[in-house]
């Protein structure tokens, strides 16, 4: 049977994570809420009467299993899919990079939403200016230099942030600097540059059959301005 996912139809979001994992791994699956018109109602109803309840989409449904939490989903398919090593030290790295892609992720969301979720972002832009300085100056460098160290460091070579083959942390890490590269465009010109392994990675992963064939694809919902990188002029610099 084919995997379930449920995510926001009309977002990229964290949702986009897991679908770049299955369209990588060739995987079958559903997109629900975009797929069927009673999907939002589906993914209502499994928040609000699960037994075990994910707390946000995006989750996934392989049968009788329901997994929450972006990081939990690809650890899942990783070792279903070949996403990730075999061996236990590997699978764990994989996944505490995952982790910190994650953290990364919120930051870039707190962005243009660094008071409070339920607020619009005009009713936050001043804060948002603010915190977006912080994140431009400091925390787009901090984790972009992190990627390359590891990248350097990989005793298998430096085409992969795991061993010799693509794993889920690639492609991860391909969704966010292409996230950033449409937030920020100014920014990343002046930031590539400066990490050379991790533009490489980008590149290659766009090159991939199954992800290019995805990216020209209407599967991939375009970036825009309701999502996690949202391009706003006044905070790129």
């Amino acid at each position: 049977m084919p995997y379930e996912l449920y995510y926001w139809p009309s977002i990229q979001g964290r949702g986009e994570f897991v679908r770049l994992a299955l369209e990588e791994a060739g995987a079958e699956y559903i997109d629900v809420a975009r797929d069927s018109k009673k999907g939002m109602a589906a993914m209502q109803s499994f928040m609000e009467k699960g037994e075990r309840p994910p707390f946000a989409p995006p989750f996934l449904k392989d049968g009788d299993f329901v997994i929450g939490q972006t990081a939990a989903i690809l650890f899942y398919l990783g070792g279903r899919h070949d996403l990730a090593p075999k061996e236990e030290a590997g699978r764990l790295w994989t996944h505490q990079i995952q982790l910190t892609i994650a953290d990364c992720v919120l930051e870039a969301h707190d962005t243009h939403h660094p008071i409070a979720s339920g607020l619009y972002y005009e009713d936050q832009k001043d804060e948002a200016a603010r915190r977006t300085q912080d994140f431009r100056d400091n925390r787009v460098p901090k984790y972009l230099e992190w990627c390359e160290t590891i990248l350097a460091r990989n005793p298998a070579g430096q085409k992969h942030l795991v061993g010799n083959r693509i794993t889920y942390a690639d492609l991860s890490l391909f969704q966010v600097c292409a996230g950033l590269t449409y937030a920020f465009p100014k920014l990343m010109k002046r930031e590539w540059h400066k990490y050379p392994s991790v533009a490489a990675l980008q590149e290659a992963v766009a090159k991939r059959a199954r992800i290019k064939a995805y990216l020209a694809s209407p599967r991939r919902i375009p970036f825009n301005e309701s999502g996690i990188f949202r391009k706003y002029p006044e905070l790129d610099a």
